[in-house]
């Protein structure tokens, strides 16, 4: 099964020019597909936009489509990059239990913690008795709970040591790798195309490239859009331009 984006745009109410428009691409299941971008590029946006989760007087364009029919209800989860996502206020079990109900499923509240690489006396806490990482598996575990095959993550690893940030890339490959198709914003593009088998690539709301993770190597010679070779290499490790 293959979920399809195409021509997918944002607009907000006249006069706002549109703030996301033409990003076409497709993920199937136990496929991980990455979207980057500088600062102010679209990603956070298009994640919302995947998920139906949009602002309000946000309005959604283009076709986004499974096996070419309609997108079912609930068929994409969104795990978002603000961890002010999670209720302060709440256990971190009934939390889940919460974003399960929603979806109309009933949770299995150890197995998804699991699911997401915590162990089950996770559920007994607050958020801020949560380390970074942890908040961010739960965002993610919350996501696993309402059981859509198509998970978005937006910067899963973002404010994460890299040691962290290993174990959040490592997890979302792995999940890929149980037959969910995952779309992964990030702009930690090192680490994305460690994972990805596509990485598409956004300027100021527009879509300038889609290329194989392994064109993200070396100084980005395969890269065919000035942009995604510059964006490269900012990030470029040392050792991979030897």
């Amino acid at each position: 099964m293959t979920l399809r984006i195409e021509d997918l745009g944002v607009a907000f109410p006249a006069p706002r020019p549109a703030a996301l428009e033409g990003v076409c691409f497709a993920v199937a299941r136990g496929e991980l597909v990455g979207l980057t971008g500088s600062s102010g590029a679209g990603k956070s946006l298009a994640a919302e936009a995947l998920a139906g989760l949009l602002p309000p007087g946000a309005e959604r364009r283009g076709r986004i489509t499974l096996d070419g029919a309609p997108l079912p209800r609930g068929a994409v989860a969104l795990a978002p990059q603000r961890l002010d996502a999670l209720d302060p206020l709440a256990r971190v079990g009934r939390q889940i239990e919460r974003f399960a109900r929603l979806a109309g499923r009933r949770a299995d509240v150890p197995a998804t913690l699991a699911e997401a690489g915590l162990p089950a006396e996770t559920a007994a806490r607050f958020p801020h008795q949560l380390s970074g990482g942890m908040a961010r598996r739960v965002l993610l575990a919350a996501a696993l709970s309402t059981g859509a095959a198509w998970i978005v993550a937006d910067e899963p690893t973002v404010g994460l040591d890299p040691a962290a940030a290993d174990r959040a890339t490592a997890l979302l490959a792995r999940l890929a790798g149980t037959g969910r198709g995952l779309v992964v914003v990030s702009h930690d593009l090192p680490r994305l195309a460690r994972v990805a088998a596509r990485i598409v690539v956004l300027r100021e709301g527009r879509q300038v490239e889609t290329a194989p993770a392994a064109a993200f190597a070396g100084e980005g010679a395969a890269l065919r859009d000035p942009f995604s070779r510059a964006l490269w290499r900012a990030q470029i490790p040392e050792d991979a331009a030897c």
